[in-house]
Protein backbone atom coordinates (compact mmCIF):
# COMPACT_ATOMS: atom_id res chain seq x y z
CA UNK A 1 0.00 0.00 0.00
CA UNK A 2 1.39 3.38 -1.01
CA UNK A 3 0.43 6.54 0.82
CA UNK A 4 -0.24 10.05 -0.37
CA UNK A 5 1.87 13.06 0.56
CA UNK A 6 -0.51 14.82 2.92
CA UNK A 7 -2.41 14.13 6.11
CA UNK A 8 -6.03 15.24 5.79
CA UNK A 9 -9.00 15.42 8.12
CA UNK A 10 -10.79 12.08 8.50
CA UNK A 11 -13.84 11.92 6.23
CA UNK A 12 -15.93 8.77 6.53
CA UNK A 13 -17.24 9.33 2.98
CA UNK A 14 -13.71 9.17 1.54
CA UNK A 15 -11.68 7.02 3.96
CA UNK A 16 -12.15 3.30 4.64
CA UNK A 17 -12.18 3.14 8.43
CA UNK A 18 -13.47 -0.46 8.53
CA UNK A 19 -10.36 -1.93 6.89
CA UNK A 20 -7.88 -0.17 9.17
CA UNK A 21 -5.68 -2.67 11.04
CA UNK A 22 -2.56 -1.89 13.02
CA UNK A 23 -2.62 -5.13 15.11
CA UNK A 24 -3.69 -3.18 18.23
CA UNK A 25 -7.39 -3.87 18.90
CA UNK A 26 -7.85 -0.65 20.91
CA UNK A 27 -6.49 1.53 18.09
CA UNK A 28 -8.39 -0.40 15.40
CA UNK A 29 -11.62 0.03 17.35
CA UNK A 30 -10.94 3.72 17.84
CA UNK A 31 -10.53 4.32 14.11
CA UNK A 32 -13.42 2.08 13.09
CA UNK A 33 -16.00 3.17 15.69
CA UNK A 34 -15.01 6.28 17.61
CA UNK A 35 -12.84 8.74 15.65
CA UNK A 36 -15.66 10.23 13.56
CA UNK A 37 -18.01 10.48 16.54
CA UNK A 38 -15.38 12.22 18.66
CA UNK A 39 -14.71 14.70 15.88
CA UNK A 40 -18.43 15.40 15.55
CA UNK A 41 -18.66 15.92 19.32
CA UNK A 42 -15.72 18.34 19.19
CA UNK A 43 -13.52 16.38 21.60
CA UNK A 44 -10.78 15.27 19.20
CA UNK A 45 -9.37 16.01 15.77
CA UNK A 46 -8.22 13.08 13.60
CA UNK A 47 -5.95 13.43 10.60
CA UNK A 48 -5.31 10.48 8.28
CA UNK A 49 -2.74 9.66 5.64
CA UNK A 50 -4.79 8.05 2.88
CA UNK A 51 -3.56 5.59 0.30
CA UNK A 52 -2.93 6.92 -3.19
CA UNK A 53 -5.41 4.58 -4.85
CA UNK A 54 -8.99 3.84 -3.82
CA UNK A 55 -9.74 0.25 -2.78
CA UNK A 56 -12.55 -2.01 -4.05
CA UNK A 57 -15.09 -0.12 -1.91
CA UNK A 58 -14.22 3.09 -3.74
CA UNK A 59 -12.68 4.63 -0.63
CA UNK A 60 -9.04 5.19 0.22
CA UNK A 61 -7.38 3.00 2.83
CA UNK A 62 -5.96 4.73 5.90
CA UNK A 63 -2.20 4.18 5.98
CA UNK A 64 -1.68 6.07 9.26
CA UNK A 65 -3.55 8.44 11.53
CA UNK A 66 -3.25 10.61 14.60
CA UNK A 67 -5.79 12.21 16.90
CA UNK A 68 -5.15 15.29 19.01
CA UNK A 69 -7.23 16.97 21.69
CA UNK A 70 -6.87 19.77 24.20
CA UNK A 71 -6.10 18.73 27.76
CA UNK A 72 -4.50 19.96 30.95
CA UNK A 73 -2.31 18.65 33.72
CA UNK A 74 -1.40 19.65 37.21
CA UNK A 75 1.97 21.26 37.72
CA UNK A 76 2.69 18.56 40.34
CA UNK A 77 2.69 16.00 37.51
CA UNK A 78 5.79 17.61 36.04
CA UNK A 79 9.37 17.29 37.30
CA UNK A 80 10.06 19.85 40.05
CA UNK A 81 12.62 21.79 37.99
CA UNK A 82 9.88 22.50 35.43
CA UNK A 83 6.88 22.73 37.77
CA UNK A 84 8.30 25.55 39.86
CA UNK A 85 8.18 27.83 36.78
CA UNK A 86 4.48 27.17 36.09
CA UNK A 87 1.26 28.53 37.61
CA UNK A 88 -0.60 26.65 40.34
CA UNK A 89 -3.74 26.17 38.23
CA UNK A 90 -4.09 23.42 35.56
CA UNK A 91 -1.58 23.86 32.74
CA UNK A 92 -2.96 23.62 29.17
CA UNK A 93 -1.41 20.87 27.03
CA UNK A 94 -2.15 19.01 23.82
CA UNK A 95 -3.01 15.33 24.11
CA UNK A 96 -1.70 13.14 21.31
CA UNK A 97 -4.59 10.78 21.95
CA UNK A 98 -4.00 8.23 19.18
CA UNK A 99 -1.29 7.43 16.65
CA UNK A 100 -1.18 4.30 14.53
CA UNK A 101 0.16 2.87 11.27
CA UNK A 102 -1.61 0.23 9.17
CA UNK A 103 0.16 -3.15 9.24
CA UNK A 104 0.77 -3.03 5.48
CA UNK A 105 2.74 0.21 5.97
CA UNK A 106 4.70 -0.70 9.09
CA UNK A 107 8.48 -1.04 8.99
CA UNK A 108 8.88 1.78 6.46
CA UNK A 109 9.37 4.74 8.81
CA UNK A 110 5.75 5.85 8.70
CA UNK A 111 5.42 5.92 12.51
CA UNK A 112 8.17 8.53 12.69
CA UNK A 113 6.66 10.49 9.80
CA UNK A 114 3.24 10.42 11.49
CA UNK A 115 4.68 11.65 14.80
CA UNK A 116 6.54 14.47 13.02
CA UNK A 117 3.36 15.52 11.18
CA UNK A 118 1.37 15.42 14.45
CA UNK A 119 3.95 17.61 16.18
CA UNK A 120 4.08 19.96 13.19
CA UNK A 121 0.28 20.23 13.27
CA UNK A 122 0.33 21.04 17.00
CA UNK A 123 3.05 23.63 16.46
CA UNK A 124 0.73 25.41 14.01
CA UNK A 125 -2.23 25.10 16.41
CA UNK A 126 -0.15 26.58 19.21
CA UNK A 127 0.17 29.83 17.30
CA UNK A 128 -3.54 30.45 18.06
CA UNK A 129 -4.08 28.22 21.10
CA UNK A 130 -1.12 28.17 23.51
CA UNK A 131 -0.21 24.99 25.36
CA UNK A 132 2.77 24.05 27.49
CA UNK A 133 3.48 20.56 26.12
CA UNK A 134 2.30 17.54 24.18
CA UNK A 135 1.34 14.57 26.34
CA UNK A 136 0.78 10.97 25.34
CA UNK A 137 -0.51 7.96 27.25
CA UNK A 138 1.43 4.90 26.10
CA UNK A 139 -0.63 1.85 25.17
CA UNK A 140 2.26 -0.53 25.85
CA UNK A 141 6.04 -0.77 26.33
CA UNK A 142 6.66 -0.63 22.59
CA UNK A 143 4.80 2.67 22.32
CA UNK A 144 6.66 4.02 25.35
CA UNK A 145 10.05 3.18 23.79
CA UNK A 146 8.94 4.78 20.50
CA UNK A 147 8.12 8.13 22.15
CA UNK A 148 11.16 8.09 24.43
CA UNK A 149 13.38 7.80 21.32
CA UNK A 150 12.00 11.16 20.18
CA UNK A 151 12.68 13.05 23.41
CA UNK A 152 9.46 12.57 25.33
CA UNK A 153 9.93 12.42 29.12
CA UNK A 154 7.92 10.63 31.80
CA UNK A 155 5.47 12.58 33.90
CA UNK A 156 5.57 12.10 37.65
CA UNK A 157 1.83 11.91 38.27
CA UNK A 158 1.15 9.05 35.87
CA UNK A 159 -1.44 6.50 36.91
CA UNK A 160 -2.13 3.36 34.92
CA UNK A 161 -0.46 3.79 31.55
CA UNK A 162 2.85 5.56 31.28
CA UNK A 163 2.22 9.23 30.50
CA UNK A 164 4.96 11.12 28.67
CA UNK A 165 5.39 14.75 27.69
CA UNK A 166 7.36 16.87 25.27
CA UNK A 167 7.50 20.65 25.90
CA UNK A 168 6.08 22.80 23.09
CA UNK A 169 9.28 24.87 23.19
CA UNK A 170 11.10 21.75 22.00
CA UNK A 171 8.43 21.07 19.36
CA UNK A 172 8.62 24.64 18.09
CA UNK A 173 12.42 24.45 17.84
CA UNK A 174 12.00 21.43 15.55
CA UNK A 175 10.04 23.61 13.15
CA UNK A 176 12.09 26.81 13.67
CA UNK A 177 9.28 28.54 15.52
CA UNK A 178 11.01 28.77 18.88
Amino acid sequence: MNWSDTFVQLNKQLHDRASFNCCEPELNSYMQKHASRQMSAGVGHTLVLPSIEANSSGKKDICAFFTVAPSSLRRNDLPLRIAKKLPHYPVPVFLLAQLAVHTECQGRGLGKITLIRALEHLSRVQSVLPAYAVIVDCLNDSAEHFYLRFGFQELIGSTGRTRLFLPMNTVNQLFNKG
